[in-house]
């Protein structure tokens, strides 16, 4: 620990400890180097504590009751009493240890790492000052290498009338003793999506209100229907192209007012203005923390916006590096965790003579939302293929049309995008039972770039969900 007003150096410094800042300083550690790591809040971040892990936990409970429904017309009968207090209990206990870092922080510690509980920011060109959270400061430099994992938070709108509420983000639904009566679920996208079917499935009634036309816009339209349809028929009440204008809360619950667009109506046949809810669930997407970590000290510019331009080794400038969330590549666990891995070996290499490890990639950035049906996705979507000017062909196919989709009943699609000039695929779909699973092949081809005439050669086992792509391909070569 550094007395007040003293620099301690060290060989590298890591602010921010989420799942690619502990696993470039966990690395740097182990092989000898001192290093500092700076964490606010949980060592590990988002993901095991509030995202992920527990996330996926409640998800598969659900899904284990929509299985057990499943069983009438297939096996037998089944009676199904939700019980959410298993659930929450497991991802208490299993997940999160009841929220507390401790094996995290251990784990680091145990490589030669130093923790310092705080918020960091740059003082100068590998500089960092934290703001401890017992109050004190402490101030560093880096021989080597300054690592800013920022990550983010859950996005809270300026609606009026929200703020002071208790509302949920996913933080405090992962942290949900029992599951509510009702629920309405601001916003569309994958946290809103997964959450409100997990809920909706232990016997919430559900409302998702989206601002956007369709559910998980970022993904194939086809996709969004798929999805939509799905929903309805669990349920869950979908209401796109409409905002919440503001929020009232008293001891019964939520009751929002909201502006449709015209034309827009909700399930039933009718416009809604109001809906009332004993909790809200807010899943507007994310909100950046890299403005907490004053960048012009290091003499970057950035805008305040959009990320700052780092190169191939994810670097601000020389020494600086910049992983994860606030890096632009994508939100995901594997992105940073992707960072983490040519980081370290980049310093590694400089400095100890070790293999290089490559530099970052984004054009083939795999993605799943754990909807059920599992939505993956990777590389371009049409329309975004389209708009970057490439001359595209798609196919696709319905699974429920292939043998193993007809045998499980179920709903589903594969879609490919190929540059036609090249004959490799940009992007792809994969939409249906363990759709993040049958994404793995098709992510490889758009990685390796790998020729659709290959692909189309391939021996694809039957009766399996992926031998569907094959005939995506098929309907590939037909156009």
């Amino acid at each position: 620990m550094t007395e007040p007003g003293t620099t301690e150096t060290v060989d590298v410094v890591v602010v921010g400890m989420g799942p690619g800042g502990e696993a470039v300083a966990g690395e740097l550690a182990a092989a000898g180097l001192s290093v500092v790591g700076v964490e606010s809040r949980l060592v590990g971040g988002e993901c095991p504590y509030f995202g992920c892990i527990p996330s996926k936990m409640m998800i598969r409970a659900g899904n284990a009751l929509a299985e057990a429904r499943r069983v009438p017309g297939l096996a037998g009968q089944a009676d199904v009493v939700p019980d959410f207090s298993l659930v929450a209990r497991r991802i208490r206990e299993e997940a999160t240890d009841n929220w507390d870092d401790a094996v995290a922080a251990k784990r680091f510690t145990d490589k030669g790492g130093v923790l310092v509980r705080g918020t960091g920011r740059l003082t100068g060109p590998r500089q960092v000052t934290v703001a401890r959270n017992d109050g004190g400061e402490a101030s560093y430099s880096a021989r080597l290498a300054v690592v800013l994992n920022p990550g983010t938070n859950p996005a809270v709108p300026d609606v009026p009338g929200l703020a002071g509420t208790p509302l949920w983000t996913n933080r405090e639904a992962l942290q949900a003793e029992a599951a509510p009566a009702s629920l309405i679920v601001m916003g569309g996208g994958p946290i809103g999506a997964e959450l409100a079917q997990a809920f909706a499935r232990f016997g919430t009634h559900v409302t998702v209100v989206a601002r956007g036309p369709r559910l998980v816009p970022r993904e194939e339209p086809e996709a969004s229907e798929l999805l939509a349809g799905v929903f309805r028929g669990e349920g869950i009440d979908v209401l796109t192209n409409t905002s919440i204008m503001s929020v009232a809360h008293s001891g019964d619950g939520f009751t929002v007012e909201l502006s449709s667009s015209p034309g827009t109506e909700a399930d039933g046949g009718k416009r809604v203005s109001r809906l009332t809810a004993e909790r809200l669930l807010v899943a507007a997407g994310r909100s950046s923390t890299l403005g907490t970590l004053a960048l012009d000290a290091a003499g970057i510019v950035w805008d305040g916006r959009n990320p700052p331009a780092v190169d191939g080794h994810l670097q601000l400038a020389d020494g600086l590096y910049l992983i994860g969330d606030a890096a632009g590549a994508g939100a995901f666990t594997h992105m940073s965790m992707y960072h983490a891995n040519i980081v370290a070996g980049r310093i590694l290499g400089q400095h100890f003579q070790r293999p290089d490890r490559g530099t970052t990639e984004s054009h083939a950035v795999p993605r799943v939302t754990f909807t059920d049906p599992e939505i993956g996705a990777v590389g371009l979507t049409e329309q975004q293929a389209r708009d970057a000017g490439l001359n595209v062909r798609t196919g696709s196919t319905n699974l429920a049309e292939s043998t193993r989709g007809w045998i499980h009943e179920a709903e589903g699609l594969i879609k490919v995008v190929e540059d036609a000039d090249s004959g490799t695929l940009v992007g792809a779909a994969a939409v249906g039972p363990k759709g993040g699973e049958v994404l793995s092949m098709l992510a490889l081809a758009v990685h390796a770039r790998v020729p659709v005439a290959t692909l189309a050669t391939m021996i694809y086992a039957y009766p399996t969900f992926h031998r569907a792509v094959e005939s995506a391909l098929a309907d590939l070569r037909r156009r």
